[in-house]
């Protein structure tokens, strides 16, 4: 008995219905592979046996000089693991008797003395059947091992193992099986054996374990299928594999009694309201993914037949017996047959008159291949326009939540990578390989997204992007293929009116030029103009255009914000952008985005460095020699950098639109796309270029306003603030009640506060320049301080006194301000080493090196001795010994810096989050709805320049109301 078969009762593995020759673990070319030879050509092969053991008395042809087979009697006679061996693989090779011991067969058992009929060298086998040019690879492939199950033909075995190739018939299978269970005759029985076959079909069979004996692996049939005499069911075997948890098998049944059955199957399917479609042939069965229609199974007993030593006759009986059960139920399939052909005809014009008179069988089933009932539970497409009507089907349906449509096609060629994966495949020219993606989860709506370059509409407009999809939409692929989308699960949810019929009046159109060249919208002419107009003047944040007009937009846009021209908000130049941006994200095709973002990014750069270039050309140092120079003052700075702070901001809030739209293209895209990964690297080549221009200008701002910080800075160390008859202001004091001698420096502050206010600067940037202006204004006065002290006496009480009352004015009107933590916390080290001064100098003498370090721990060893020892304790005091530094401390007292590095500044962090930018409401601001309107009007002349002149329009004006 073969490894795998089993008795009646056993446990069938329906995971392994197929095993290579290559594989079995009783292969003849494994063992002989074992031997170290090939497949002899002069070796016949047959059948394997699963009830009946080999027959030692039938002779072996020589075999060739290289191979030695032996008989099983010799074999026992040689003993030993060579023996066994020779054994398996004799009974692999040779026929079997019945199960009695002796050379030959009992009497009466078929092929006992001789070969089968069935049993074919491996050259004829190939040499029979006409070769096939799309299966050429396959024809070459190995041998490989099917169980037949017999469904209670015969006993004590479950299931016959044939040897098939790829090119073996399903009429060929079936008459060897017949001989295996012993139902066919002899070789020279003449028809007899054609008329037995003829009997009899091989039905492919998809079942799974049934529930409750899944530790007895009970089998219970749910679809089966005739196969045709020509299909080759290895291959089919190979091609059409079960899903995760079903499982095949061929199964020998009487023809009529399986055709009844794939019959009645059929009717329950299409009378259970469910629109499971059944599993018949090519030509009628239906397009779901999900198999055939319920069949009823035989029980545990069904497989209980005549007992293993039963003679032909017996056998006979059997299958006289099942052919009549199968003729019992004849009268009652034909009732139900003409019951639905009446119900069929019932449905064509004039049907009541007509007279129905005999039809032929082939007739009704394809009659009833018409009356097709829509599944209740999931999607489907709806097929309105196809590409051949012989191959094409009416429904699509979803198996899954995301269905691919696609011509499918063979591995791709650059490495080997598996071909896309396709759920429906559609046979027209234009259609790729992987066309369209549907998902439909379980709550609405459906998203469909056509792959890169693939042509679909959507309700008649060219789709480039993903897009909701709802019940009643109208899907097109390529120039051939239309469907009608259709979600049962919806029930009444869908839109009462289809979205594709022609829109109302008044709705908004998708582009400038739209109103004059549609002529599908049942619209008359001043209807569209109308509609033009509104588009035109409207508020709605939207600007449309075409890709070629793209570049003048946006130079036009970069021209207007780099010159000043109108009155527009400060982060209007930006809005523009983005609605450039989300035009291109939401009606262009997928690889566009990334060009538009390059180029913007470019102009920007470009208008950037001009201004830069221009500003500089008008600082001072660079005028002609012989002009005095002039220092600047806070307002001219202001002035200057106005148009540089303007592009940071812009600049800054653009990018994080960008940022969001890029994500969403990356979510949205089909992560298959061999063009995906380049895309995304031109948007980083393109965001790269925006965050060097926020850089930019962030560097010439904080420049321009420290250097001119730094000629106003050192009044902060010489200036009194108890001026005669003067008083201190308190808090939140306005810049003209502060003393002389701040109001420079504060008015830098101030003017810089300004502008960061008036160009909409993002906060996140605002407290970035003013850390650094304070940063710069640290390390300046610290420096300062350490330089005075050096050549003439400055470290006094009395000083320290004035430096530190300066020092709190300023950080007390910054506090005033907004900016009082960040200034706290940049100007700490310069307030420490004030604050030092400012210890009266008997505590000071007091004091040792330990107990300064400690109170003072932001200055370092050397600024600390440096100012300890330039402290004026008096005319001839020098420090005391208790300031001297440790051992210790020594080396980093002497070659330590005193002096701050402007180079430890703190970096630059672009801002996190989303865009300020409000794209979702209607234009409020008047100016930038001005300046849209200009811009769509100027994309409408673009266009009608196009035109031939007789087909030129001006623009509408719409009709008041």
């Amino acid at each position: 008995m073969l490894s795998g078969e089993r008795k009646e009762g056993g446990s069938p593995r329906f995971g392994k219905l197929h095993l290579p020759v290559g594989l079995w673990i009783n292969s003849p070319r494994k063992q002989l592979a074992k031997l170290g030879r090939r497949w002899p050509s002069a070796v016949s092969v047959k059948s394997s046996s699963s009830d009946t053991g080999s027959r030692s008395s039938e002779p072996l042809p020589p075999p060739p000089p290289h191979v030695e087979l032996r008989r099983v009697g010799a074999v026992k006679a040689a003993g030993g693991a060579s023996g066994s061996r020779a054994k398996r693989i004799s009974q692999l090779f040779r026929g079997s008797g019945t199960t009695g011991s002796g050379g030959a067969g009992a009497p009466g058992t078929p092929g006992a003395a001789q070969r089968w009929a069935s049993e074919k060298k491996l050259p004829e086998l190939a040499a029979g059947v006409a070769p096939e040019p799309p299966l050429a690879a396959r024809a070459t492939a190995p041998p490989g091992v099917l169980k037949i199950f017999g469904a209670g033909l015969a006993s004590g075995a479950n299931y016959k193992s044939v040897l098939a190739t790829a090119r073996s018939t399903a009429r060929e299978l079936v008459a060897e099986a017949l001989e295996r269970y012993g139902l066919a005759g002899s070789p020279g029985s003449g028809p007899g054996e054609s008329s037995c076959v003829d009997a009899f079909a091989l039905c492919d069979a998809l079942g799974r374990p049934a529930a409750g004996a899944i530790g007895s692996c009970e089998w219970r049939a749910e679809h089966l299928r005739v196969l045709g005499d020509s299909e080759r069911p290895l291959l089919v075997q190979e091609l059409w594999r079960a899903r995760p948890g079903w499982a095949r098998r061929f199964e020998l049944r009487g023809r009529e009694e399986a055709r009844r059955l794939e019959q009645e199957a059929f009717g329950a399917a299409d009378g259970d309201g469910t629109g499971a479609p059944s599993w018949r042939p090519q030509k009628n069965r239906s397009r779901a993914a999900s198999g055939g229609a319920a069949l009823a199974s035989p029980g545990p007993g069904s497989g209980s037949g005549p007992s293993a030593g039963s003679g032909g006759k017996e056998r006979s009986e059997n299958l006289s017996l099942r052919r009549s059960v199968s003729e019992l139920s004849l009268q009652g399939r034909r009732r139900r047959q003409q019951e639905r052909r009446q119900q069929a005809l019932s449905m064509a014009p004039g049907a009541a008159d007509a007279q129905i008179g005999p039809v032929d069988p082939g007739d009704f089933d394809q009659l009833t291949q018409c009356l097709i009932q829509a599944p209740s539970n999931r999607p489907y497409f709806l097929l309105l326009q196809g590409y051949q009507d012989a191959q094409d089907f009416v429904v699509y349906v979803m198996t899954r939540e995301q269905h691919v449509f696609g011509r499918g096609g063979n591995s791709s060629a650059r490495g080997g990578s598996p071909a896309p994966y396709v759920d429906t495949f559609l046979n027209a020219p234009d259609i790729l390989p992987r066309h369209c993606t549907v998902r439909a989860g379980p709550e609405p709506p459906a998203m469909v997204r056509p792959s890169r370059g693939a042509p679909v509409t959507h309700n008649g407009c060219l789709l480039l992007r993903e897009t909701e999809l709802h019940p009643g939409d109208l899907l097109g692929l390529g120039e051939h293929f239309l469907f009608m989308y259709k979600d049962p699960r919806a029930g009444g949810a869908g839109p009462a009116r289809p979205p594709w019929l022609p829109a109302r009046p008044g709705a908004t159109p998708p582009g400038p030029g739209w109103a004059f060249s549609c002529r599908l919208c049942g619209r008359g002419l001043q209807e569209r103009g109308e509609a033009l107009a509104a588009y035109l003047d409207g508020r709605e944040p939207v600007l449309r255009f075409r890709p070629r007009e793209e570049e003048a937009l946006l130079g036009e846009i970069v021209r207007a914000a780099a010159a000043g021209a109108g009155d527009l908000p400060p982060l209007g130049p930006a809005t523009l952008l983005a609605l450039c941006v989300q035009h291109s994200a939401r009606e262009l095709e997928l690889g566009h985005l990334p060009r538009l973002l390059g180029r913007l990014a470019r102009l920007i750069k470009e208008a950037v460095w001009e201004k830069i270039k221009e500003i500089g050309d008008r600082q001072p140092e660079n005028h002609p020699e012989g002009v005095p120079e002039v220092p600047l003052t806070p307002e001219a700075v202001s002035v200057e950098l106005r148009p540089l702070m303007l592009w940071m901001a812009n600049t800054t809030e653009l990018l994080s639109f960008v940022q969001e739209k890029v994500l969403e293209m990356e979510k949205e895209a089909d992560q298959e796309d061999p063009q995906l990964c380049n895309d995304l690297e031109l948007c980083d080549e393109a965001m790269a270029l925006l965050d060097e221009v926020i850089m930019c200008t962030f560097q010439q701002s904080v420049y321009y306003l420290t250097k001119t910080l730094y000629s106003t800075l050192p009044a902060l160390l010489d200036s009194n603030p108890f001026t005669a008859g003067a008083e201190l202001p308190g808090p939140g004091a306005e810049l003209g009640a502060m003393p002389p001698g701040l109001r420079p420096t504060l008015g830098v502050f101030q003017a810089a506060l300004e502008l960061t206010s008036q160009c909409e600067l993002h906060p996140d940037l605002v407290s970035q320049t003013f850390g650094y202006l304070f940063f710069f204004s640290n390390a300046s006065l610290l420096n300062s301080l350490m330089e005075r002290g050096q050549g003439r006496p400055f470290y006094q009480w009395s000083r320290a006194v004035q430096i530190r009352t300066n020092l709190d004015l300023v950080l007390d009107w910054l506090q005033g301000a907004g900016l009082g933590d960040i200034a706290t916390e940049f100007f700490r080290k310069l307030s420490i080493a004030v604050n030092l001064l400012c210890v009266p100098r008997t505590s000071l003498l007091k004091a040792s090196w330990s107990s300064l370090r400690t109170d003072h721990p932001t200055l370092t060893p050397a600024q600390l001795h440096h100012l300890l020892s330039h402290y004026q304790l008096g005319p001839g005091r020098g420090p005391p010994p208790a300031w001297d530094p440790p051992p210790a401390e020594r080396d980093a007292v002497d070659t330590g810096d005193i002096f701050e590095s402007f180079s430890s500044h703190p970096p630059l962090i672009l801002p996190l989050g989303s865009s300020r930018l409000s794209l979702t409401g209607p234009v409020t601001d008047d100016a930038l709805h001005r300046e849209l309107r200009r811009l769509r009007r100027l994309l409408w002349d673009l266009e009608q320049q196009e035109l031939p002149a007789n087909h030129r329009h001006g623009p509408p004006v719409a009709t008041p109301p």
